[in-house]
């Protein structure tokens, strides 16, 4: 991590697929870096193979690096609310299992306070048809997917049928809904 890193703000956030999620939020203003991973489980350096058993606990999470000072977390807590489905535990589509599950890891109270008042307000606001399950889990010791994972859309999504079919639709969903808040 370099000094420019140091500044930045960090947030982990679980919502199915890394690939997808990492998609998403490397295309957000203020956003300057993202890392797919796994948080929140009991095996120290799971491996990829080891988390898709779902024996591991952790969940495939981004880690985001971003400048305050052009988004807030709320803002982050927007797009991750709204790119998927926080209502049906331990899957997003077809990914099953508590590696998909629907997480926010914070990283100190005051993230906590938010995601607890954002998941408040949204269901009040009767936003979704069913309850939110997103989890607030503690951030725990973060450990960085493989590096094949890594920008894994931009690199070689367009030639794998998941992205196709998963990836693309949900970035297109937040091009629409998010226009405004697209890197230039």
């Amino acid at each position: 991590m370099n000094s420019e890193e140091n500044k930045l703000a960090v947030a982990t956030l679980a919502a199915g697929c890394f690939w997808c999620v990492e998609a998403v939020f490397q295309r957000l203003q203020g956003v300057e870096r993202v890392i797919s991973g796994y948080m929140g489980g009991h095996v120290d350096q799971p491996t990829y193979e080891q988390v898709c058993t779902g024996n591991t606990g952790h969940a495939e999470v981004i880690q985001l690096h971003y400048d305050g000072s052009k988004t807030s977390f709320e803002e982050i807590l927007e797009v991750f609310f709204k790119t998927h489905d926080p209502t049906t535990l331990n899957r997003q589509g077809n990914d099953v299992g508590t590696q998909y599950r629907s997480a926010i890891f914070y990283h100190d109270l005051i993230q906590k306070g938010i995601a607890e008042k954002t998941i408040e307000e949204l269901t009040k606001a009767e936003i979704f048809a069913d309850e939110i399950v997103t989890t607030l889990e503690p951030a725990t010791t973060f450990y960085e997917a493989e590096d094949y994972h890594q920008n894994y859309f931009n690199e070689k999504g367009h030639a794998n049928p998941y992205c196709t079919m998963v990836v693309m639709p949900k970035l297109e969903k937040f091009k629409k809904v998010f226009a405004e808040k697209l890197k230039p």
